[in-house]
């Protein structure tokens, strides 16, 4: 485990590792750069690059950590992911169950397998579930999320790389949006992240906006119309970049 620079969340932990690209957002991968550069600096986690790496000795680590936590897991792969055995999914989703002082943050992009088989997993309150929407081409996302046992659920639109109009956040607890960051960064436009402010406004959902991305980050930073938004779905235990 370690702790994250992601503004959404407060720790990292990483069962499994290694992914493939399945639309859009996937193409400049963070995760992907990254795996590549461990590998060469002999880190121990990737002797595969960005291959499906499976580490069943770290499924068990949460339990470690007594005091409460909120862990994005799998920041460097998809849960998900059609090549993750539904026995090693459930054998994460147990350790989730049974540490009750962490909140646990997941995000695909494999929505359709989730919806799947999301009645053999069990869904305790302490499970945030979200899904990647990107743009209109995989909005059907949001309705596969619906399907879902979670009690919380989210959306992450980021990178955002068009207009989400008139998506249906009923059911819906928390939306994300960020621009892309990094050299080849896609372009956002303001107008997109307005819209999707406006939706949750509407919905009554928390609206977090990350980023506005682009080569320098930093710089561009994250305020919208000189104000920061970075609202949290309602949950006692949670409070901002606990890690």
């Amino acid at each position: 485990m370690s702790k994250s620079s992601i503004e959404w969340t407060g720790s990292v932990w990483n069962p499994v590792v290694g992914c493939d690209k399945v639309s859009k957002g996937c193409k400049f991968c963070y995760a992907e750069v990254m795996a590549k550069r461990l590998k060469a600096m002999g880190n121990v986690r990737y002797p595969n690059g960005f291959q499906l790496t499976m580490h069943w000795d770290k499924i068990d680590e949460p339990r470690k950590w007594k005091k409460g936590k909120v862990i994005f897991v799998n920041s460097m792969s998809d849960l998900f992911h059609e090549d993750v055995p539904l026995e090693f999914i459930q054998k994460v989703f147990k350790t989730m169950n049974e540490t009750p002082q962490h909140i646990y943050q997941i995000l695909t992009k494999r929505s359709k397998r989730l919806a799947d088989i999301s009645h053999l997993l069990t869904w305790s309150d302490n499970i945030w579930m979200g899904v990647s929407v990107e743009d209109y081409l995989v909005m059907p996302r949001i309705d596969d999320l619906k399907k879902c046992g979670a009690q919380t659920k989210f959306i992450s639109a980021e990178p955002l790389l068009g207009p989400l109009h008139n998506m249906d956040l009923s059911e819906i607890d928390w939306v994300i949006a960020g621009g892309e960051s990094g050299f080849k960064a896609r372009p956002i436009e303001k107008e997109w992240v307005l819209d999707i402010k406006e939706q949750c406004k509407t919905y009554d959902v928390a609206f977090f906006f990350k980023q506005w991305g682009g080569k320098n980050k930093k710089k561009a930073g994250n305020l919208l119309d000189g104000k920061k938004y970075e609202a949290y779905p309602i949950d006692k235990r949670f409070t901002k970049k606990s890690a």
